[in-house]
């Protein structure tokens, strides 16, 4: 796992105004806690950070005046909608220390033509050293049919990782496409279940329309027939 070096230093002021000042100067406002010690308040380099967490439980070398510290990213905070960081938890570890994580699942293959793939989990809860922790667990779907499921139990895991999500619960399961009257039938449940009323059909519309053109053309042939016909017999006469 990745193990990256980042360069903090103490903060004193706190609040929203702090938070807002740290982040003009491209940094980010933390917290180290953890082993029973009072909490670190930090301040840490913006982009430095933006790149450590792209690594899934980077393990952080923390290093303040005070001496170095290894941690790992417990909670984030970000903008919702820029997506920079706005706070960062940092929880202290040792080397050789068990902790819990939440470790990424990938899915590798195919399954067989005219399925679809409902993955329930995208991560796993895992124990695992906090020196020694997986990026991902690899789940195998290659040949899996309609019915066929994994479960959490079936994963294979990395050497010196343990299970900590519930056994039986399914990581992804296989199924049926749906044919088009199954999906309209879904479509229109749903729509009924949110009080959701359509206009009449464009298509009835458009036959309403059409049929009321073949009357008045009807009538109007009626008329040009009576037309002719009195032509006719005052011609005759």
């Amino acid at each position: 796992m990745a193990e990256l070096r980042i360069t903090a230093q103490n903060r004193d002021e706190f609040g929203k105004g702090a938070a807002r000042r740290l982040r003009r100067e491209a940094k980010v406002p933390a917290v180290l806690y953890g082993h029973g010690i009072d909490p670190v308040h930090l301040s840490l380099p913006g982009h430095d950070m933006m790149l450590a967490l792209k690594n899934s439980n980077a393990l952080l070398t923390i290093v303040m005046t005070s001496g170095v510290q290894l941690a790992l990213a417990k909670a984030v905070q970000r903008d919702p909608i820029r997506g920079f960081l706005e706070h960062v938890d940092l929880l202290a570890v040792r080397r050789g220390e068990k902790v819990t994580v939440d470790v990424r699942v990938h899915l590798e293959g195919e399954p067989q033509l005219d399925t679809l793939v409902n993955q329930e989990l995208t991560t796993l809860s895992l124990e695992a050293e906090a020196t020694n922790i997986p990026e991902s667990v690899t789940v195998s779907i290659a040949g899996l049919g309609v019915g066929d499921s994994v479960s959490a139990a079936d994963v294979g895991l990395p050497q010196g990782t343990s299970l900590v999500t519930e056994p039986d619960h399914t990581v992804v399961s296989i199924l049926a496409v749906p044919t088009a009257e199954q999906l309209e039938a879904e479509l229109a449940e749903a729509e009924a279940e949110a009080g959701i009323e359509h206009e009449p059909a464009e298509a009835e519309a458009a036959a309403e329309e059409e049929s009321a053109e073949g009357e008045r053309a009807g009538t109007g042939d009626q008329s040009a027939d009576a037309g002719s016909g009195s032509r006719s017999e005052s011609g005759e006469q």
